[in-house]
């Protein structure tokens, strides 16, 4: 067990957060729980032009639905508060003349017309612009590297735009360990000279990154496989600063359903299934996506699904609680190599939840749907059809579709069956069972099964003849639970109410 485990989740507030975010989140709760540690939030929102304000509560609300509440972050035990980027711009720029006085970072005054004249030029030339000891002191970009302190100032006063500018060493092989890759090599001769900070006072995530995870004292920097090109510039800055450097583990991608790439909202959008917990409603554009809440998704099934993208427990065991995920996760068992998203195996791992859960928590589920359709009924009576039901379900969406003629008669019958099962004696055959309907008086299942079954065998009907015709009259179709349950369920006015209903209509 590791000591002194202190891990962070950092996601920008610029929309909804996407699966690949939570499991992120969820990777790192694991892992602060399973060592005694601490999980913490930090909003990084120091991109102010793509910042949307919903997004930090949805954040927040995301983390409470999946049930990997933070320990540590906005207005929950602020002990290296404030927890959000743009609240803490005043220690970056601290942190920044650190690096500038100590010759690990400098100005730079190149507009961006210049930059994209040189990027332009040396394309031509067959070649890639990188701005860093190949060319920051031959006197083609202007910085504090060539120019002299007085001049740096000069402009500095005069308000020039400047930015602050790592300086990435030379000649050196940066030897780095991550948590699941391994021993990563990189040529520094490779790097470009990262921007941390800018004249406006906000710095770039880098540089933000770094203070705030080593203020915080994060022991662990578990995040996503698309920072792992961020790693050596961390590495530097820690270097730079004299400060211990967090073992880094990156997460693998989860990857689109059928081809190669990074799963997105369009994938989701092309074949139906969210990519995001909750429903999320864009207050500026008024944009609606949806979310794995709202489709009836089981949020320990969700996070159960999530854990597997990208880590195996070594075992054949597929449905973990939460407590069990703690005790079992290990980064060592986190996968190198993406993780394909399947959505008929998230629907699997929803369904075998819906097997676990007690009919009274599925039907305090159900009555806001029926409310909503305006149905009122007895409470007692929503959980029997449940029990009938709950073995087809997948979604708690699925319900109604499942059982909606336990609460009203059919509107319409199954053309196609129908056609087959309803002949031109069917009318009479069916007046016929009303007549035996009536006449019986305990309406249980089993006895209304065995008098309706001693009528057809005395009668030489043929079975089909009469329980498809009867199951098109109660249901609409051939479809449902047991039929002779269904007809204890609805009761013997409806059941004679709905055959003559068939009897008029089909």
């Amino acid at each position: 067990m590791e000591s002194n485990v202190r891990v962070r989740f950092a996601p920008s507030p610029t929309g909804p957060l996407h699966i690949g975010g939570v499991r992120t989140a969820l990777y790192n709760y694991l892992f602060a729980k399973k060592n005694n540690g601490t999980f913490i939030l930090r909003i990084e929102d120091t991109d102010q032009t793509r910042y949307v304000p919903n997004a930090e509560k949805y954040i927040i609300d995301s983390l409470n639905w999946c049930n990997i509440p933070f320990d540590e972050g906005p207005n929950t035990n602020e002990k290296f508060g404030p927890y959000r980027q743009s609240e803490r711009k005043e220690l970056y720029k601290q942190y920044a003349a650190i690096l500038i006085n100590s010759n690990w970072a400098y100005y730079a005054f190149d507009t961006s017309d210049e930059l994209d004249y040189l990027r332009k030029e040396h394309e031509e030339e067959g070649k890639t612009f990188i701005y860093n000891w190949h060319n920051r002191e031959k006197g083609r970009l202007v910085n504090s590297l060539i120019l002299t302190a007085d001049e740096v100032q000069t402009k500095i006063n005069a308000g020039e735009n400047y930015v602050i500018r790592f300086k990435s060493p030379q000649d050196e092989v940066l030897e780095m360990e991550d948590e699941i890759r391994g021993k990563i090599t990189i040529d520094t001769n490779t790097l470009d000279d990262k921007i941390l900070f800018k004249s406006d006072g906000m710095p770039t995530y880098h540089l933000a990154n770094i203070v705030d995870d080593h203020l915080m004292e994060i022991s662990h920097v578990i995040r996503g496989e698309e920072w792992l090109p961020s790693m050596p510039l961390h590495v530097l800055l820690y270097r730079a600063f004299s400060w211990d450097t967090p073992k880094f583990a990156h997460l693998p991608l989860i990857l689109k359903p059928v081809g190669k790439g990074k799963l997105s909202k369009r994938d989701g959008d092309k074949l139906g299934f969210p990519v995001f917990p909750l429903a999320f409603a864009n207050e500026e554009t008024n944009e609606i996506s949806k979310g794995y809440k709202e489709d009836g998704y089981f949020a320990d099934a969700f996070i159960n699904m999530l854990a597997f993208l990208g880590w195996s427990p070594g075992t054949e065991q597929e449905i973990f609680s939460l407590d069990e995920l703690v005790q079992s996760f290990d980064l060592k068992r986190v996968s190198k190599s993406g993780a394909k998203f399947n959505p008929d195996k998230a629907r699997w791992f929803n369904q075998q939840y819906m097997q676990q859960k007690n009919n009274a928590e599925l039907t305090d589920l159900y009555l806001p749907i029926l409310f909503k359709k305006g149905i009122v009924t007895n409470k007692n009576f929503v959980q029997k059809v449940i029990s009938s039901i709950k073995e087809r379900a997948i979604l708690v969406a699925d319900f109604w579709e499942l059982s909606s003629f336990f609460f009203e008669a059919p509107k319409v019958f199954d053309e196609k069956a129908s056609n087959k099962n309803w002949k031109e004696d069917t009318p009479e055959i069916m007046l016929e069972l009303i007549a035996v309907i009536s006449t019986i008086e305990n309406f249980s299942s089993v006895n209304t099964e065995t008098k309706i079954k001693e009528w057809i065998t005395t009668k030489e009907i043929g079975f089909g003849k009469v329980m498809q015709p009867l199951r098109l009259s109660l249901v609409g179709a051939l479809k449902g639970p047991h039929l002779f349950d269904i007809i204890e369920m609805i009761g013997k006015e409806e059941t004679i109410k709905r055959i003559e209903n068939a009897i008029k209509n089909l």
